[in-house]
């Protein structure tokens, strides 16, 4: 019903769902009707009505089917409502405050008049209950629908250290950043993004380490989101990025809690999206491609190697394609001589130029990888490896391409698997970096190069540098870097992370 007008009829809700513009009246079918009206066509609303016997009044539960646990619903709310003896207690009958705070055995129970907060909550699992000649409702916690069990990542696995992953609920992905953060400063901040989604979305920081500049600029970017649903948290980290042009990203993702509590005592942010097990953490750094929670969890001596091995196989997985058509097309006399009378042997009889070849296998190499990822696990490794080799001898045997080129292609993908959270710059950077060597050489290489190099430097992930710390010649800001220093050995937070507390153990020993 329309505000400060009781007595009018009920309005229908137009497509962007105006519910501001209704009001409860006191009337329990009125308010019924109005439900009823605003849920037209959905018959998975149900309305179960009550007599409540010491009032002598009527109620009416109203709910989505297959949202609620019945069961919460009747044990703990049905039954003491029909217990309830107001005479034996010498009491009056109850009202809906006295049957909120001592009848219904609901651990939350909320009092409201507001339209939309009530459509809210039954379309989130709660249920609303409406008693005749009260204005307000009651909402019960009753949330019932089926979540999936925690499970270790299976895009984030590690050896050692903690194997569980977020869920697709959101509270239980709060609860296991609460578990490792057990502290008052960790703040959480809701917001409900989608214009009929309405996925519920929660900041997290610890206030006192987090830059309140940071967060500021993030809730702006978060108000600004005007889109029909969110379903995954991709959807907030396109809208919200900075550099939307960039290959690169500048939020992160993961969905390790370990991850985020991590990066929450960095003094930065993650947002969490209800409905997705991946979530964002911010601002993001270059040198985060190449980090993974499994580093800090063995000997600094072991993640240093591989996170340098990292480092290497990412920069040779962009450059050898380019630097094979570079050399063998243009600057032939850098070659030594007997590779090159191999190189020109083996290309005897090949129709097709360098960089065709080069062209044609690599995105042979990438349908392969994409087929097996698709695949079931079992069946996508025997894709992989039969496909390239039974692709790969035939193409040689055929001479439509030469050996080399084969070779070349195996680095570049093997290579390219060691660093999957890099995945989609790399494939960008290797085919950019490639055409420019088809065309000027290793010019064309080192200025593809050059060219990387200053947009990476001048790329900020909100008002951060995306490269702090690499270009610095300070001891305390390459400490984590391209090698991990021990845990020991770091006392400090990045500096431009957590201005307001910087210091993260003291200096008084191991």
């Amino acid at each position: 019903m329309k505000k400060n007008n009781k007595a009018s009829g009920n309005r229908k809700t137009d497509n962007k769902e105006h519910l501001n513009e209704y009001s409860l009246s006191l009337s329990l079918e009125d308010n019924i009707k109005l439900f009823r009206d605003i849920f037209r066509n959905d018959d998975t609303l149900v309305t179960r009505y009550l007599d409540i016997p010491c009032s002598g009044s009527k109620g009416c539960f109203v709910y989505i089917d297959g949202m609620v646990d019945t069961q919460t619903l009747s044990e703990s709310i049905i039954k003491p409502i029909l217990d309830y003896d107001a005479e034996s207690h010498k009491k009056n009958a109850p009202d809906v405050e006295q049957l909120m705070n001592k009848v219904v055995a609901s651990v939350n129970v909320k009092k409201t008049d507001v339209v939309d907060e009530i459509i809210s909550a039954i379309l989130y699992g709660d249920t609303a209950f409406v008693i005749d000649g009260s204005g307000d409702v009651l909402l019960l916690d009753t949330k019932g629908w089926e979540k999936r069990a925690i499970e270790e990542p299976t895009s984030e696995k590690v050896l050692r250290g903690p194997r569980e992953g977020f869920t697709e609920s959101i509270l239980v992905n709060l609860t296991m950043i609460r578990r490792r953060l057990q502290t008052t400063k960790l703040k959480f901040l809701f917001k409900r993004l989608g214009q009929y989604s309405k996925t519920k979305v929660c900041i997290c920081y610890i206030e006192g380490m987090a830059s309140e500049k940071i967060l500021t600029e993030l809730v702006e970017r978060l108000d600004k989101i005007d889109i029909d649903g969110v379903l995954d948290s991709n959807y907030i980290q396109e809208l919200i990025k900075d550099e939307p042009l960039s290959p690169f990203k500048t939020i992160g993702n993961t969905e390790r809690p370990d991850v985020v509590a991590a990066k929450l005592l960095e003094g930065r942010f993650a947002v969490i999206v209800d409905g997705s097990p991946s979530a964002l953490t911010l601002p993001f750094l270059f040198i985060e491609y190449f980090q993974i929670n499994e580093d800090y969890y063995q000997n600094y001596i072991f993640s240093s190697i591989n996170r340098l091995l990292r480092i290497i196989a990412a920069y040779i997985t962009i450059s050898t394609p380019a630097f094979y058509v570079g050399l063998t097309t243009y600057q032939q006399e850098m070659i030594p001589e007997e590779l090159l009378f191999s190189i020109s042997a083996s290309r005897r009889g090949v129709p097709f130029p360098t960089i065709v070849e080069a062209v044609v296998m690599i995105l042979i190499f990438e349908l392969l990888r994409e087929a097996g990822t698709r695949m079931p696990e079992s069946i996508g490794q025997t894709v992989n490896i039969v496909g390239a080799l039974v692709l790969g001898q035939a193409a040689v045997e055929a001479r439509f391409v030469s050996s080399p080129i084969i070779i070349v292609t195996a680095l570049t993908g093997i290579t390219g698997l060691i660093t999957p959270k890099i995945k989609g710059p790399i494939i960008s950077l290797r085919f950019i970096l490639l055409f420019l060597s088809a065309v000027l050489g290793l010019y064309g290489y080192t200025f593809g190069v050059m060219g990387l190099f200053i947009h990476l430097f001048s790329m900020r992930s909100f008002g951060i540098p995306y490269m702090l710390r690499l270009g610095s010649l300070r001891p305390e800001d390459v400490k984590d870097t391209v090698v991990r220093a021990p845990l020991w050995f770091m006392y400090f937070r990045p500096q431009l992370l957590s201005p307001r507390n910087p210091l993260r153990r003291s200096k008084g020993g191991r």
